[in-house]
């Protein structure tokens, strides 16, 4: 999604508005913390008049015990405005901090779920490392914001407004001449501002790309490993940390001239003024405790621009965050719940499943079909295997039913239900899967088995253990059921985590089973054994195997040999070898370098 040419090139503060949804469930303690803030602001205003009525009248009494009593007077009032600014800005303080935090986790929260149910078709365009990127990085900039700069620069906002209209109303000739030339000073702030933008977002893009080369690398390890890769793998992360940092660099530079442009022009204007009100003494027009009023307000003026003026930068980057995070929230999966779900039929003795004349293509290949006119009918109970070349659409059929994609013509039916016409949730409950390529968390071997049921007892999930041959090398583990498996498992080997996964959809006790070689990874003890278990356990189940050796089909009810997404025949073994064709060149092949056994009907 960096590459998106439709993105707008550059943020602006509106975009922080993609927020309000996250700030509206909180406006209470929004309006109080703008409460505080305004009281804070208050206090700080509020102290060059309490100054000014110190100098001109606490210093004008001629008895000297008089003046000490003026004296602590005005000194004990100039206390009390400090105390309630320190208040008040603990209690702003407080309340914005909660507000970054709860606001910046709901965020985080809303962003993540959104992304969980997005369709595959979502991560063929948009990198895993780049969500990573958006969920860590970009959230801690609107935290950033919200908890801290936003509050800053609203108080910042309040008090150099006050003390503007204070100037003006105190000294209205001279500080009409100095807004007059402040507001040239804000003309080359635009220019600024919007480079600025334009970088702040180029900025975060070339952080989630480097975000995203670690993520592929670090979880391909030992291909990497393997290849000797190290090096070349350092330096293309290398050249993308450099990216980012002379993207971060420019934007650095232009944001520092920025404020050195804003605070020296402003300065420089203000004390023009304050240069004619010292004028004023001099001539006996006005008072030094009004003077002394106007330098402090000059002061809390000057101080507020410069904060606003850094505020500024981080609203810039905070924005492009926003809207980064926004359009993962704007994502719409193209599978999603029907509006009035059809209830799936109890099944007895398996699930029915039925394709009629499916056409699909993958988005990402769309002038390539996966399947073309695909009819199949699977009764309950039966066990039906699927034969062919890579490519031939064997892995499609499974995505379909899972219903991670949807077919482009024709219709996909479980129970007779159409799957578009069901609840996702209701769909895929009753379908269990062993992949070929078996996931394994990192947590225990016990919440890793109790996945695919999270209210499963111990003892439901060690008998599938026993069913699925892993309860002997799990006990065997350092704690047990109880023992941390790692990240993806690597603490495993291949046909331990295989045997995991199996155990994983056995509990899960499905209706319609799907195998995609489940059995790959086993020794042929193990296999035989599993086979056995899983033909025991699972009996009266749908089933339906890919298999590259046939060897492991041999048993099933029906055997469908699929090439470049068609059906080009459908039997037994035997059928199929008398006939011809592409299953008996397949099996001729297979056959001549390895002995026909007959190891069962799962896929190896």
């Amino acid at each position: 999604m960096s590459d998106d040419p439709k993105r707008p090139a550059a943020a602006s503060p509106r975009s922080l508005s993609g927020l309000l949804p996250f700030i509206r469930p909180y406006r209470g303690r929004v309006a109080l913390a703008l409460v505080f803030l305004v009281l804070a602001a208050v206090s700080t205003l509020a102290f060059p008049v309490a100054l000014k009525v110190l100098i001109d009248q606490g210093l004008v009494a001629t008895d000297p015990g008089e003046r000490l009593m003026a004296l602590r007077g005005h000194f004990l009032a100039l206390f009390g405005v400090a105390a309630a600014l320190g208040a008040f800005s603990a209690a702003r303080f407080y309340m914005v901090s909660w507000l970054g935090e709860r606001i910046t986790a709901d965020l985080r929260n809303a962003v993540y779920a959104h992304v969980l149910r997005q369709s595959p078709e979502f991560f063929e365009s948009t990198k895993t490392g780049e969500v990573l990127s958006r969920l860590t990085t970009d959230t801690t900039l609107v935290q950033t914001v919200v908890g801290s700069s936003l509050s800053m620069g609203l108080r910042n906002t309040v008090m150099g407004i006050g003390a503007l209209v204070a100037l003006v109303v105190t000294n209205p000739w001279v500080m009409t001449q100095v807004l007059g030339v402040l507001v040239l000073v804000v003309l080359p702030s635009i220019y600024f501002g919007r480079r600025v933008r334009r970088l702040s977002r180029a900025s975060q893009d070339r952080v989630a790309d480097s975000s995203a080369i670690a993520a592929e690398v670090l979880g391909e390890i030992p291909v990497v490993q393997s290849y000797g890769q190290e090096v070349r793998e350092t330096e293309r992360f290398d050249r993308s940390t450099e990216d980012a940092f002379e993207t971060a660099r420019k934007r650095s530079r232009v944001r520092a001239l920025l404020v050195a442009f804003m605070i020296t022009a402003t300065f420089g204007t203000l004390l023009w003024g304050l240069y004619q009100g010292t004028q004023a003494v001099l001539a006996g027009t006005t008072s030094a405790g009004h003077l002394g009023q106007t330098v402090v307000f000059v002061i809390i003026f000057v101080g507020a621009v410069a904060v606003l003026s850094e505020v500024y930068g981080d609203l810039l980057r905070a924005a492009g965050a926003t809207e980064r995070l926004m359009e993962l929230l704007a994502a719409r999966s193209p599978v999603a719940d029907p509006p009035a779900p059809v209830p799936l039929p109890p099944t007895r003795g398996g699930s029915s499943v039925s394709f009629e004349q499916v056409g699909f293509h993958y988005p990402s290949r769309p002038k390539q079909h996966a399947l073309a006119d695909f009819t199949l009918h699977v009764r309950p109970g039966e066990t039906v295997a699927l034969v062919g070349p890579s490519g031939a659409g064997k892995s499609t059929v499974f995505q379909l039913l899972l219903r991670f994609y949807d077919a482009q013509t024709g219709s996909v039916l479980i129970d007779g239900v159409p799957v578009r016409d069901a609840a996702l949730a209701a769909l895929r409950a009753r379908v269990g899967i062993v992949p070929q390529d078996s996931t394994v968390f990192s947590t225990s071997a016990l919440e890793n088995i109790r996945y695919g049921c999270p209210e499963a007892s111990d003892e439901e999930v060690f008998a599938a253990a026993r069913a699925a041959y892993a309860h002997e090398f799990i006990s065997a583990l350092p704690e047990g059921y109880a023992t941390y498996l790692g990240e993806r498992g690597v603490r495993l080997s291949g046909g331990q985590r295989q045997r995991i996964s199996i155990a994983r959809a056995m509990l899960k006790n499905p209706p319609l089973l799907l195998l995609d070689e489940a059995t790959s990874a086993l020794d042929a003890e193990s296999e035989r054994v599993v086979q056995a278990a899983l033909e025991a356990a699972l009996a009266d189940r749908t089933t339906i195997v890919i298999a590259h050796r046939l060897a492991t089909v041999l048993k099933a009810d029906r055997i469908v040999v699929m090439e470049a997404g068609r059906i080009v025949d459908i039997g037994r073994h035997d059928e199929l070898v008398a006939r011809g064709g592409l299953y008996a060149r397949l099996a001729a092949m297979q056959f001549e370098l390895e002995p026909v056994a007959p190891a069962g009907v799962w896929a190896g």
